[in-house]
């Protein structure tokens, strides 16, 4: 009977069919718990061989052999299921000891059913089970894993997970029907562990989820109680990240880590660590609700590894996974911190702990050396403690690199001593200037910096950062705790641009580089632009450059370009056109002024002129030179005078007629103002009476003389009109009569320079200049001539003369009732010396006479043409000549 009870226990204990109903919720807890698939009213009836314990986690293989030995012994046939059969199954766990499954009673009995013993064997029916939900807040995640090790060799095993999650939040949520739950494959991620994954909606992370396993493999359906939970009272965050070890200014150990995310409560961390030394081992586990911990005096020459992780404060949570291990080694010398970046003129100091034979040296007998060529005075020394020492560094310069070295070595040291192990300090000079301009447009703002100012830390990358106030900038920019990043693309100059678009005109754009670097960040000196304050306009349009007609200046024009709508002043520079402009600046302060008027030099030639603009009230920059703008030559005024011309007389004898040939010279831009289109001659005469001849733009013109006075005026004509102020020239025969010259004399200075004088009798004629004409003798050349005032007594002449011609010298006084009787000689005047001398006009012929005659005797073996090539090169003064300004003397033209 007793082997009967044992026997009906143990298919009890195998696999039971029963219908189980959802009368009730299981829990779900944060921790692990246990799905036990066998009758709960028959565990107590159990009977197990001895030696095998009733705990689940000794139902392995031994407890398995026992059954399957004890089936064969007894050689009971148990058919299998020609349908699933459904074992439901009950929960376990080290807080609930009790295990029990409610089952409806249809007409008071209960259905069950059994399997072979060898589906028992085969398959583990008792599963670890812990659910949470992912940090993310929008997975919720079963695991699964089998409490028997055995594998599954005969038969398909899958897990579902059937789930519903109400619509409606509801403080008590109602049981629900078994046709509205969905349904969610498990996955196997390791041998025989299994991982259900139900997405959950933010917006119902409050609510109550309802779920059951259902556990399929030969043919039996495995069945779990109904399961309830909130999953925000479950969530099992990642594992802290960024751990990091560090040794303060006091000597003591650091651990600091970061939340790995931004969860809707606060956490608590547990952390453990080890320390290991020569001299102390330790082990500690401690709960912190900060994202650090500091775990006592660090030692030199020790080492120390921490794991920390995390779960929620307040509530039910689940603990997260262990962050990585970090091991943190001492060095018999310990600087902290061991390596220090900071700006020019800041602060820093350097901490020592010094070990030296397995003995820690004390504090007040550590000295400080930098680079080892500088022992930093005892004064920059404190005390921190017993074996702490601190140095500090006031107002720090800019690091000097020394080779591959970029930065300076501070040594700690005992009083013999120094170990080789030293601190790093980096100073950086971040004095970075930005400048930023807006385009005329007022549509972007382009910022521009460079790195060339500062000292290149190899590791480091440089970032612009801005904040953008509502309205201006504050008095004093600072850096503002939250800024953003801004792209800047390096350009061909070595400068960095960036680009803000669109822009808010009135708003205070703040802005600095920072330097990120692994041992720190530095930031550059902080500016703040408003994009109202540095445009640059666009430039000026239409401009336009003439010279005014009658008024002679130069006449500069342009428009106000469109934006901004500030007033602005303006800058003209202008010049004579050409490859190199030499500009001259003219300032316009008047905003509403749209055109300047310049006086300029020379009115005949093309100038360039170029406009730009500025905001008046001096903010923002000039605008581009806007494109040249270029006058056109042309006659703005009539010729100022007409030409100075005199004449060449031709008479015949047998016809008794004289034929007069005008020459003129013409003239220059100062007088023609520009251009002459043609000249005009003007006739008058007692009988004929007045009229003119165009004569083109020739200079000469022959008429016939043939009354006793003959009055000639010759005009200088352009576009606008003809000459007012003229000369005019009277041919009468009674005053080619009248002999007022007494004497002419001529004495050659060298071959370009002869000097003339003469002497005058007294005359009641109004005697208005003199006409010296000379030419060379028995050749038919053209004459020259000069005009010379009245009151001069003594002319320079220069020209090519050479000494072996003969010259011919007249002097015409010019009366205005006429032109008188010349003065004429042919040859050179050979006074003696002692009236040269007497003559003090004349007295420094005297050596070149001398010099004359020697240079007339060497002539006489040179051929008469190749003289006139020798002495033409000559080239006179134009200084002493005014009549040989402008004339190319190179081409023998001669221009009358």
């Amino acid at each position: 009977m007793t082997c009967q009870k044992f026997f009906v226990a143990l298919l009890h204990w195998e696999f039971i069919y029963v219908i189980t109903a959802f009368n009730f919720s299981y829990p779900i807890t944060p921790w692990r718990f246990k799905l036990f698939c066998m009758p709960p009213n028959t565990t107590q009836d159990v009977v197990l061989p001895s030696g095998i314990s009733k705990n689940t986690s000794d139902l392995n293989g031994q407890y398995e052999a026992a059954v399957e030995a004890k089936f064969n012994s007894s050689g009971t046939y148990f058919s299998n299921f020609s349908s699933k059969p459904t074992v439901h199954c009950c929960f376990w766990s080290e807080e609930d000891k009790n295990c029990s499954v409610h089952a409806d009673n249809i007409e008071g009995k209960e259905f069950v059913s059994t399997v072979n013993s060898v589906v028992f064997q085969q398959i583990g029916a008792n599963w670890n089970i812990q659910c949470w939900m992912k940090e993310d807040l929008k997975l919720f995640i079963c695991y699964m894993e089998s409490l028997f090790k055995n594998s599954v060799k005969n038969y398909d095993l899958k897990v579902h997970l059937l789930y519903v999650l109400p619509e409606v939040l509801e403080e008590s949520p109602l049981l629900p029907q078994k046709g509205s739950f969905q349904l969610v494959q498990c996955n196997c991620s390791v041998h025989e562990c299994y991982e259900c994954r139900v997405p959950v909606p933010t917006a119902k992370l409050n609510y109550t989820l309802f779920m059951y396993l259902k556990i399929t493999s030969a043919g039996v359906v495995f069945q779990s109680p109904l399961m309830s939970v909130q999953p925000i009272n479950i969530v099992k965050p990642d594992p802290p990240l960024d751990l990091r070890m560090e040794i303060t200014d006091s000597g003591h150990l650091k651990i600091s880590w970061s939340s790995p995310t931004l969860l809707p409560f606060q956490l608590q961390y547990q952390v453990k660590y080890s320390e290991n030394s020569t001299t102390n081992m330790r082990e500690t586990d401690e709960i912190v609700s900060a994202t650090s911990l500091l775990v006592g005096s660090v030692l030199p020459g020790s080492s120390y590894e921490v794991q920390v992780r995390g779960k929620r404060l307040d509530g039910p949570g689940v603990w997260s996974d262990w962050s990585s291990p970090l091991i943190f080694t001492t060095q018999d010398v310990i600087y902290f911190p061991p390596k220090i970046l900071t700006t020019v003129g800041s602060n820093v100091s350097f901490h020592c702990i010094y070990k030296n034979e397995n003995k820690i040296v004390s504090s007040k007998k550590i000295v400080w050396w930098m680079n080892l060529a500088e022992k930093i005075p005892q004064s920059h020394y404190n005390v921190v403690g017993d074996h702490v020492s601190k140095v500090t560094f006031p107002n720090v310069n800019a690091t000097k690199p020394r080779g591959k070295f970029t930065y300076d070595a501070v040594y700690c040291c005992n009083e013999h001593e120094c170990h080789h192990r030293y601190a790093e300090l980096y100073v950086i000079d971040v004095n970075i200037n930005i400048s930023c301009e807006t385009d005329g447009y007022l549509t972007k703002m382009t910022c521009r910096w460079s790195t060339n100012t500062i000292q290149s830390l190899v590791g480091s990358t440089l970032q612009m950062r801005y904040h953008r106030s509502s309205l201006y900038c504050s008095d004093v920019p600072s850096i503002h705790p939250t800024s953003e990043p801004k792209d800047c693309n390096l350009q061909r100059d070595g400068f960095y641009e960036c680009v803000f678009q669109p822009i808010f005109l009135f708003s205070g754009y703040t802005m600095w580089i920072r330097i990120n670097h692994s041992l720190g960040s530095l930031a550059s000196p902080p500016t703040c632009v408003v994009p109202d304050s540095v445009v640059k306009p666009l430039p000026p349009p239409s401009v336009k450059a003439e010279i005014t007609v009658k008024i002679g200046l130069l006449k500069i024009s342009w428009e106000k370009p469109i934006f901004p709508e500030n007033n602005l002043q303006f800058q003209i520079r202008y010049g004579l056109s050409g490859k190199e402009v030499q500009w001259k600046i003219h300032e316009v302060y008047d905003a509403k002024s749209r055109s300047a008027s310049l006086p300029v030099p020379d009115l005949c030639t093309v100038y360039a002129a170029q406009v730009r603009c500025k905001r008046l009230d001096g903010l923002g920059y000039w605008s581009n030179w806007s494109s040249p703008a270029y006058t056109v030559v042309m006659d703005i005024k009539v010729p100022v005078r007409g030409p100075e011309f005199w004449r060449r007389i031709d008479e015949n004898t047998t016809k008794k007629e004289r034929n007069v040939t005008l020459l003129w010279k013409p003239l220059m831009k100062n007088d023609s103002l520009c251009s002459v289109r043609r000249y005009v001659v003007k006739h008058h005469t007692s009988r004929n009476g007045t009229w003119s001849e165009d004569v083109g733009n020739h200079t000469k013109f022959t008429f016939l003389w043939t009354e006793q006075a003959h009055t000639i005026t010759v005009l200088a004509v352009n576009s606008i009109g003809a000459s007012l102020a003229n000369f005019n020239l009277t041919f009468s025969w009674p005053m080619s009569k009248v002999n007022i010259v007494q004497s002419l004399s001529a004495y050659p200075l060298n071959s370009s320079c002869m000097i003339l004088s003469w002497t005058l009798s007294p005359s009641d004629y109004n005697l208005m200049y003199f006409i010296l004409e000379w030419k060379i003798l028995n050749e038919d050349n053209e004459i020259k001539w000069l005009r010379i005032p009245s009151s001069v007594k003594k002319y320079y002449i220069h020209d090519h003369f050479i000494p072996i011609e003969k010259y011919q010298f007249s002097l015409y006084p010019i009366f205005k009732e006429g032109v008188g009787k010349p003065k004429t000689i042919n040859s050179f005047t050979q006074d003696d010396i002692e009236k040269r001398q007497n003559d003090s006009g004349l007295y420094v012929l005297v050596p070149i006479i001398i010099s004359s005659s020697t240079l007339l005797l060497g002539t006489l073996l040179i051929s008469h043409q190749r003289m006139k090539k020798l002495f033409w090169e000559d080239v006179p003064n134009p200084k002493n000549c005014s009549w040989a300004q402008g004339l190319n003397f190179q081409k023998k033209m001669d221009i009358l």
